[in-house]
């Protein structure tokens, strides 16, 4: 059951001409498609954007049917190319907060007021604190192996143990390369842990990873604190996952038993008028996903508005009807 805004605000006079059918907050993939579904629907449609896409360090993307091998820049421009064709205006900045009655407060910039919002902020990667770690990012230290690994099968490869999902990510890249080894760090690793990572024929190397080591901008290998270094080509980790969500839980909206928003299959919040999309909600949500989410979400918005204009419309049906006789 969603929770209705009070649509009292003290923002001052908003004109017609100034309130939007949607908002979107965020320029990635969910908030693009949305954005181009809204456009082709002729709804009155801005995005806002901060312009820090979490796979921005990134030099390609994968598994996007007809995108494959793009840059995950390419993608964006792309998108942003095709919404503007479609009257979707495009506002650079960041959000500061959302009001009550839908009025979007952007830092140091204007007020937008929406009869509906979106928010597709996705989430940011918190990175453990080694040395080379931030530097080698998306270029050969690599998180997902569905997007990343068959760049670099059949080559040695390292798992770094700084998150307990990251046994899950050694035994799902042995199927890239018969060379993985992983690096505990200073995960406990349980016997039944150490019973799969044998078993499928990976290496355990123990000891604290002192940094990564790297020569002539690539990584050589991980470098331990009792001065040994494995050599190794790639690497892989599993970083904190954390929603950039603070726009959401501002407004009240409620979250899951995993401490994620909460929403219905459409993105709908428990908020009124409130829809989320992309890894804002959804932590495994890849780049085509994220936009089928935004998909799914601009037909739930324009069905909704839809909806509030026929009741408008009967209403106002209703009046003259009554006036006239």
């Amino acid at each position: 059951m969603t929770k209705a805004m009070n649509n009292e605000d003290d923002s001052g006079p908003v004109t017609a001409a100034e309130v939007h059918d949607v908002v979107v907050i965020g320029a990635g993939a969910a908030g693009l498609n949305a954005a181009l579904f809204l456009g082709r629907a002729r709804r009155k449609v801005a995005v806002i954007d901060a312009g820090e896409p979490r796979n921005a360090p990134a030099a390609h993307m994968h598994g996007y049917l007809s995108r494959d091998g793009a840059s995950p820049a390419t993608l964006l421009d792309l998108g942003r190319a095709e919404i503007a064709r479609y009257g979707v205006g495009l506002v650079r900045g960041r959000v500061e907060r959302i009001d009550h009655g839908y009025f979007v407060r952007m830092v140091g910039g204007p007020v937008l007021r929406a009869r509906r919002i979106l928010v597709a902020t996705g989430l940011r990667d918190e990175l453990p604190d080694i040395p080379g770690v931030r530097e080698r990012w998306g270029k050969d230290l690599l998180h997902c192996p569905y997007c990343h690994a068959y760049e670099v099968r059949d080559r040695p490869l390292a798992v770094l143990g700084t998150h307990p999902g990251a046994v899950h990510q050694a035994l799902l890249l042995r199927d890239w390369s018969d060379d993985v080894a992983f690096f505990p760090h200073t995960l406990d690793l349980t016997a039944q842990d150490r019973e799969k990572l044998d078993a499928r024929g990976l290496r355990t190397i123990e000891g604290e990873i002192k940094q990564l080591a790297v020569a002539d901008d690539r990584l050589r290998g991980v470098e331990l604190a009792d001065g040994r270094t494995i050599p190794r080509d790639a690497a892989f980790l599993f970083p904190r996952m954390v929603p950039q969500d603070e726009l959401l839980t501002g407004l009240g909206c409620a979250k899951d038993d995993d401490g994620w928003i909460a929403t219905d299959r459409t993105g709908r919040t428990s908020v009124d008028g409130v829809w989320a999309a992309g890894n804002v909600i959804d932590p495994r949500a890849q780049v085509i996903a994220a936009a089928g989410m935004g998909s799914a979400a601009a037909f739930a918005l324009n069905t909704d508005l839809l909806d509030e204009d026929v009741t408008q419309a009967v209403e106002h049906h209703r009046t003259t009807t009554a006036e006239r006789a």
